[in-house]
């Protein structure tokens, strides 16, 4: 009996997947269960398991984009698991007489030799090329399309090192990111606001309670719990920065749906932590510990990075010292962390030395006005540089215990 295997729905609204990488090979035995595919949506990448043991088929290629519910190998059930190593494969007869390669003609040069099609002109006029630039391997010489997309620009007097080049497809997660940051960036207003924290106050905390709350806890005090509750409380005060704009209708949220912005192996995932507003420090934690280790293994689901109501995203671990994040649509709003460095700062009167950190809010103008995001942006500062007041109700020890 053959079972045809076909592409399951990985979530509401993906029509379609990309097969990234077989994990088995066509005529190979697989286990129920066994994964044999990585296949790629424009959400996640997702492992595909077999449904049954047997001797599988492929019938996709890598890089093939399948609709939801296609075919994409067989298995058969029938099939005996074989024992030991697989036979080895036998060899192609070699045959007896070589075959001569026929010989390519030389092309005839006419007066259309070098000349580009209409086509042609285009992508070249779009490169900044010539058809002189470019080997045609039309009719007589001519230049097709194909050769012009082909084609790549000098880049001057060629060097004496290595200078290969690579042509690889972008994932479908990569180019629907792509997508969606062009979309952002022209079909949004947004505006970017700037300040700047000083992370002391902090920075005293997590030395006076961070081998205790890990020892309690077995998750580390970061700076994230801080600046995710420090982001709740703003969102309460400012709720226009916790909507989004649907057609004509303002939609607007009575809760806190945090979006994290993580680097994984197959570029940008961003989980959500779900109504934050009821999470306590350990809770944040250990949240941000889950979903960072479930993308950092590949294992990040759909429904976990669907939703969202403001992103946080820290370029700081990286180094940046300042940037203007894009909005996550249709969020309207998204704050960059950057990174901490010891700057003068007057304190009391005084010249100090304190541990700074420039943020940034960045916004739509269409629905959130500069009151409401230079405001958020200070409550979020107010928050985090007083964070036993605001954050904590004049209590951190009960809580950084709870």
């Amino acid at each position: 009996m053959v079972l045809e295997m076909k592409v399951p729905s990985p979530g509401e609204s993906i029509t379609e997947v990309e097969i990234a990488t077989w994990l088995v090979e066509d005529g190979d035995y697989v286990e129920k269960d066994q994964p044999i595919a990585e296949v790629d949506s424009d959400k996640a990448t997702l492992e595909l398991p077999a449904e049954e043991s047997g001797i599988i088929t492929l019938k996709a290629e890598e890089g093939d984009a399948v609709a939801v519910g296609a075919v994409v190998c067989h298995i058969d059930m029938s099939a005996a698991k074989p024992d030991g190593a697989a036979a080895p494969k036998a060899e192609a007869p070699k045959a007896e007489e070589k075959k001569e390669t026929p010989k390519a003609e030389p092309v005839k040069e006419t007066y259309a030799t070098g000349t580009a099609s209409p086509a042609a002109k285009k992508v070249l006029a779009e490169k900044g090329m010539s058809a002189a630039d470019v080997q045609g391997t039309g009719k007589d010489g001519r230049v097709t399309k194909e050769d012009a997309v082909n084609a790549v620009p000098s880049m001057g007097t060629p060097g004496t090192g290595s200078r290969t080049s690579e042509r690889k497809k972008l994932s479908m997660l990569r180019r629907k990111v792509a997508e969606r940051l062009v979309s952002v960036k022209n079909e949004t207003a947004m505006l970017t606001t700037f300040n700047e924290v000083n992370m002391q106050p902090i920075f005293d905390l997590r030395n006076e309670y961070k081998d205790a709350f890990k020892a309690k806890h077995g998750v580390g005090l970061g700076f994230m719990s801080f600046f995710t509750l420090a982001v709740v409380r703003a969102l309460k005060m400012y709720p226009d920065v916790n909507s989004m704009i649907d057609g004509d209708y303002k939609v607007s949220h009575d809760f806190q749906d945090i979006s994290i912005a993580v680097s994984g192996p197959k570029g940008l995932m961003v989980p959500v932590i779900r109504n934050a507003e009821n999470l306590t420090f350990r809770g944040v934690e250990s949240e941000v510990k889950r979903l960072a280790l479930r993308a950092r293994d590949g294992q990040i689901t759909v429904d976990e990075m669907t939703g969202g109501t403001f992103t946080i995203t820290n370029g700081g671990v990286f180094g940046s010292m300042l940037s203007t994040p894009i909005i996550n649509p249709p969020q309207s709003g998204i704050l960059g962390m950057h990174n901490i460095v010891n700057r003068p700062m007057a304190v009391n009167g005084e010249v100090v030395i304190q541990p700074i950190m420039y943020v940034a809010l960045s916004y739509d103008h269409r629905i959130i006005d500069g009151r409401e995001s230079v405001g958020f942006l200070v409550a979020v500062k107010e928050a985090l540089e007083n964070p036993v007041e605001l954050l904590m109700d004049n209590n951190p020890n009960k809580a950084l215990e709870m």
